[in-house]
């Protein structure tokens, strides 16, 4: 924001636009695994998710429930608790997302 002295000058916000959610095939995740900056331990990252934040908690919540382990929905990514990549790839393809086992 910036300050005018113009008495006339309106504020306009810009308007942030979700993106519409692509269907499950059209999505290119990728499960990777994280240990930076988690104090050692380690953490499964989903990328790549394109669609609204509300779908992507969704799936956040729908894997965390199948892993049967904790996790979070950050910065347009998915983090679970642990190593779980091949688990996590496995019910994604079940589901009918493109998954892609990372590093």
């Amino acid at each position: 924001m910036v300050y005018s002295t113009n008495p006339d000058f309106q504020f306009e916000e810009e308007e942030v636009i979700e993106q519409e959610t692509l269907a499950p095939k059209d999505q290119k995740l990728i499960v990777a695994i994280d240990r930076k900056g988690r104090g050692g331990k380690q953490v499964t990252v989903v990328t790549g998710f394109v669609g609204k934040s509300d779908d992507l908690e969704a799936l956040g919540k729908t894997l965390k429930t199948k892993c049967g382990v904790g996790g979070s929905v950050k910065d347009g990514e998915i983090l679970i608790q642990g190593d779980q990549r091949d688990k996590i790839t496995t019910i994604l393809t079940g589901l009918g997302y493109k998954a892609k086992r990372g590093n």
